[in-house]
């Protein structure tokens, strides 16, 4: 049973929030590129991506988050992902997948929303 992939956007204060369910894989990847191409076309250049509801993700799904990496940067901006310990059933895939590949360190990473679109806030250690 296919689950279906999903990204959907809100504003928190100065902040753009992407937040993405399902599966990010080579067929899903390109739309979140696209969502986040897009939102920085409008002109939103802090960006945070939650990714508590993904419970899978490939190579290319990584991909995605280290070319919105480049891209944010490229606008001096700041990305933030959040990877919950625990989340999308038995927790965050995500999170397990970055820090197997050795990239989690390359990332801002928060535990939720309020967190991440904090100033105040400091960052989960890698």
């Amino acid at each position: 049973m296919a689950v279906a992939f999903n990204v959907t956007g809100v504003e928190e204060g100065e902040w753009a929030v992407l937040r993405v369910s399902g599966e990010l894989d080579l067929m899903t990847s390109p739309v979140l590129r696209q969502r986040v191409h897009d939102v920085v076309a409008e002109g939103h250049h802090s960006l945070v991506v939650d990714l508590s509801d993904v419970f899978f993700c490939d190579s290319s799904g990584v991909g995605v988050l280290i070319a919105a990496r480049r891209l944010i940067r490229s606008c001096q901006g700041r990305l933030r992902l959040i990877l919950p310990d625990r989340g999308a059933d038995d927790g965050s895939h995500v999170n397990r997948v970055l820090g197997a590949l050795g990239v989690r360190r390359l990332f801002d990473v928060h535990p939720d929303v309020g967190s991440a679109t904090s100033d105040e806030a400091d960052p989960l250690s890698a």
